[in-house]
């Protein structure tokens, strides 16, 4: 099973992407992890990669499709895989569409986890990770069970993305709303997107996405 999961930052993506992969196996493609592989593998595409990114630039579209292309053929895709991250504009729609066509492959659902713009202020301008482990918590939703001490690996230190402030989550809905809402469309007449309300528990959108997953367990 192929499929992309969409929505404005700080909707939950990442999280429920872990999930499902681990409960059906699916591998999850988070497009900065891959990018970040890439350059330390060492390969041709890697060093292209590095050199981009060294350079300050912006990787080029057909640049991440090759490596997403490269990435979907290794073994623990065999299942398939779930894009986290890409596409985020309607060309790199089109692309990854051509290129799955040429390999005879197509994605089966694309899940849009929909939130609430003030609330998603909120949520990504109380986020922080354990700067130890990378392990990462909330300040009203989901802090350390310990007081100042990270669950995973007993830190003290901890850290706060810049990109989390409220100006910079502005900014960066203004960029969603911009490049990728209008993709919903192109999947929509494809009829493959499904939209989630991404407003509910993490374990209640968990059972939403499974719904979809596995149409059956929503018969039951």
């Amino acid at each position: 099973m192929n499929l992309v999961l969409l929505g404005p930052p700080g909707s939950g993506k990442g999280t429920q992407a872990k999930r499902i992969e681990q409960s059906r196996g699916i591998r999850h493609l988070a497009t900065g992890d891959m990018l970040r592989a890439a350059t330390a593998s060492g390969s041709e595409l890697g060093l292209r990669v590095k050199s981009i990114m060294d350079s300050g630039q912006l990787v080029p579209d057909g640049v991440i499709i090759d490596m997403i292309a490269a990435r979907i053929v290794e073994p623990d895709c065999r299942d398939g895989f779930i894009l986290d991250g890409f596409p985020r504009t309607v060309p790199q729609a089109e692309a990854l569409e051509e290129m799955l066509t040429r390999r005879g492959r197509g994605l089966d659902h694309v899940i849009l986890i929909e939130v609430d713009e003030a609330a998603l202020v909120d949520r990504l301008s109380g986020r922080f990770t354990c700067a130890q482990c990378g392990a990462s918590y909330h300040a009203r939703y989901n802090p350390p069970r310990g007081d100042g001490v990270c669950d995973v690996c007993g830190s003290r230190e901890f850290v706060h993305r810049p990109d989390d402030r409220p100006d910079a989550v502005a900014a960066r809905l203004e960029v969603y709303r911009r490049q990728t809402a209008p993709i919903l469309p192109f999947y929509r007449s494809r009829g493959i997107l499904r939209i989630v309300d991404g407003m509910a528990g993490i374990d209640v959108v968990t059972r939403r996405i499974e719904e979809i997953l596995d149409p059956d367990r929503r018969r039951a």
